[in-house]
């Protein structure tokens, strides 16, 4: 059993790995659409939900690098604190669907997603401003382009991602067992 779950969690990050390139590619093709809809998050918070931790910090460091080399998206201007936010979305939403058990799935789902979400937004800006854009990045800057800018993917993955993770477990296909027993 855990040899199956461990090749299920593997192709599962794969997959999410693949749509960390496909989704923007598509939503790149709509001006800005990328900074708006934020489309490589949803798959890096979905594997984090699904697969654990581990899975998710992979995901959320593989997906945007493999990405960048293939595409070109992200620039490699951004792509070092894109990669801290990301992994950071992987690591949170699979420490919190662990941690989280009110015994709803949908209320674990959304305590989970929007704690990973606000730290990686707090960390990414973080990276940035102390690391990657010293001296250049500002509060301002920081809350339009995590918050302001990207208000619509914020929606978007709200409403999307607990339905599709709940759809991945009660097919049997997610197998991170503190969210399985809750649905």
């Amino acid at each position: 059993m855990k040899q199956q779950n461990l090749v299920k969690n593997m192709v599962t990050t794969a997959m999410c790995i693949a749509l960390c390139v496909v989704l923007p590619m598509a939503f790149h093709m709509i001006p800005n659409a990328g900074s708006v809809i934020s489309p490589m998050h949803i798959p890096v918070l979905i594997c984090g939900l699904v697969c654990g931790w581990q899975y998710g910090l992979v995901c959320g460091l593989v997906g945007p690098l493999l990405s960048s080399m293939l595409t070109g998206m992200p620039p490699m201007a951004i792509l070092p604190a894109m990669m801290v936010e990301l992994a950071v979305y992987g690591i949170c939403t699979g420490i919190m669907i662990k941690l989280v058990n009110t015994g709803k799935i949908y209320a674990d789902l959304y305590i989970s997603l929007v704690v990973a979400m606000l730290a990686g937004r707090v960390i990414g800006g973080l990276s940035r401003a102390l690391i990657f854009a010293r001296g250049e990045y500002s509060i301002k800057v920081w809350a339009t382009s995590y918050f302001v800018t990207s208000l619509p993917g914020i929606i978007i993955q709200l409403i999307f991602i607990p339905t599709i993770v709940f759809a991945l477990y009660k097919a049997g296909l997610a197998t991170n067992s503190t969210v399985k027993k809750a649905a």
